[in-house]
């Protein structure tokens, strides 16, 4: 499994997280809505998914970063209550054409899918066994 059963749940939380590609005039970072699927992959979709900047670095360069992250809610059995906590997925982006969207963007979405292979994941403050857990998936 890509994920660790903690880093599961916590992406299946959120529905936001930050897009990071390289262009050509440098670092490119775009906060959108994901999804995860049964392999381990993360899907982004949007309305005219191929006319962005974000796609169009991807087609140079499909090494990215993925990032979602917030503050540890103050509540009984959180890990670091008040701290930050997330999950950093580093990996090489698919684009995908002629492919349903995820759900989450319902019929404005065009048909056309940036989807994330991870091969580096770094989590923090989700596990109450380990307070920060790297490695490599792939």
């Amino acid at each position: 499994m890509t994920f660790t059963d903690y880093e599961l749940a916590y992406l299946k939380g959120p529905r936001l997280g930050r897009l990071a590609t390289t262009g050509p005039a440098g670092p490119q970072l775009t906060a959108l809505g994901f999804s995860v699927n049964e392999d381990g992959t993360i899907d982004i979709g949007g309305p005219d998914l191929s006319k962005t900047q974000r796609w169009r670095n991807i087609a140079v360069n499909p090494l990215v970063s993925f990032l979602v992250d917030d503050m540890t809610p103050d509540e009984p059995g959180a890990v670091k209550p008040g701290w930050g906590r997330g999950i950093e997925i580093r990996g090489v982006a698919e684009l995908l054409t002629d492919h349903a969207p995820p759900a989450y963007g319902g019929s404005w979405f065009s048909n056309e899918v940036i989807r994330i292979h991870p091969r580096r994941i770094r989590s923090w403050h989700l596990d109450p066994g380990q307070d920060q857990y790297s490695r490599d998936v792939a």
